[in-house]
């Protein structure tokens, strides 16, 4: 993205001296619905970001202002000052939960702009809440670590804005890594980078631009509650459940005739999809991608089928994927609408792009938005 509109509106509106900072988005190449079963994710942070120019400005309240929104908010730093926007509500619960921690947060004034597309999946507002958490962090030296910054991040999403979120996209816009994909462990927060420099492939995430009323809390909530019914049983056998990550599908068997068969289904694709990314990660590796493509059509076929997240229009795009040779494909993300994700030989991208979006748009009368990604560098000041 071209920074200079971002700070031509900060001399206009504040002077000179912003510094401007960086945060990216994030893909998560496989790992779905494992992050409140314990297990792991793989996301890696991309080269479309949120962006914000800061300086402080001597006062004890922040002056802000959305360019992609072209709309301004002033507010306090104390707990009744919540502003009424939504965006500033991210800027000001990165604000509060660094005072929680005890430190002090002078007054600022902030431009904000961005290039991850909205409502694709991509986590534009955990790439807001790191922009401004390690522009806080770098302006007033407050030595918290990029793992606190996610977990503030994180925080601001409970508190702030109401999303009760698990923190693997605060977790990958803050330690992402170019050339690497970041395999969190969501128990114990532990994590590892794992190479990934496909020489001949590219990510394309396709956008199918719709989002499903399923997906509007209830749907989501039943599957916790299956995986915690069915961990609940398992648990009787095995005192050390607490977590699908904690059992295996051996143990699963023990509970089949004890279990509701929808829990059951539920219950053993995130065992598999456990195993699955480790299994993508030694992949990766030994630099095999065809292995990893095919754990990505294994991860969507039990996502549509097993875990029963997907929709007409996610499984279109995975079957066209199929017919024209891509090399992995599976929807992204919590299911019911959004992006597949889809890697692809160079040599087949266009042909399959064009002839994808071609077919979708025929079929439901609804044209998709396509983004190429690349894995780039987490928070940073440019």
């Amino acid at each position: 993205m071209d920074t200079t509109k971002i700070k031509t509106k900060f001399q206009a509106l504040f002077g000179e001296g912003g510094a401007l900072y960086v945060s990216p988005g994030r893909i998560n190449l496989i790992g779905e619905h494992t992050d409140y079963n314990g297990g792991f994710v793989l996301p890696g942070a991309i080269d479309k970001a949120m962006y914000c120019a800061i300086k402080p400005n001597g006062t004890d309240s922040v002056n802000a202002y959305a360019l992609d929104l072209n709309e301004s908010s002033a507010f306090g730093l104390k707990e009744e000052d919540k502003p009424a926007e939504g965006w500033a509500k991210f800027i000001f619960g990165v604000c509060r939960e660094m005072i929680k921690k005890g430190k002090s947060i002078p007054g600022f004034d902030i431009v904000i702009s961005g290039d991850v597309p909205l409502g694709a999946g991509m986590s534009s507002s955990a790439a807001l809440e790191s922009a401004v958490g390690f522009a806080l962090n770098d302006q007033y030296g407050l030595g918290f670590s990029r793992q606190e910054l996610a977990l503030i991040g994180q925080a601001t999403e409970h508190n702030y804005v109401g999303v009760k979120c698990g923190i693997m996209d605060q977790f990958a816009s803050c330690l992402g890594k170019e050339g690497a994909l970041i395999r969190l462990d969501c128990r114990s927060l532990e994590y590892e980078y794992v190479p990934f420099s496909p020489k001949a492939y590219q990510l394309v995430l396709i956008n199918t631009c719709v989002a499903h009323n399923l997906a509007v809390g209830g749907e989501y909530n039943k599957r916790r509650e299956s995986c915690e019914r069915v961990v609940a049983e398992i648990a009787k056998n095995h005192p050390g459940v607490k977590l699908l990550r904690d059992t295996n599908l051996d143990e699963l068997k023990e509970v089949k005739n004890k279990v509701d068969e929808t829990d059951y289904t539920r219950a053993e694709f995130v065992i598999e999809e456990i195993q699955r990314l480790l299994d993508t990660c030694e992949a990766l590796k030994k630099d095999d991608y065809e292995t990893v493509g095919k754990k990505m059509y294994e991860t969507h076929e039990g996502l549509s089928k097993k875990y029963t997240v997907s929709c007409p229009e996610l499984d279109f795009l995975n079957e066209q994927a199929k017919q024209y040779g891509v090399t992995g494909s599976r929807v992204m993300g919590g299911g019911f609408g959004g992006c597949t994700i889809n890697l692809v030989r160079e040599d087949k991208k266009v042909d399959f792009v064009k002839k994808a979006t071609e077919a979708y748009e025929k079929t439901f009368n609804i044209k998709p938005k396509v983004y190429d990604v690349v894995i780039k560098d987490g928070a940073r000041k440019i």
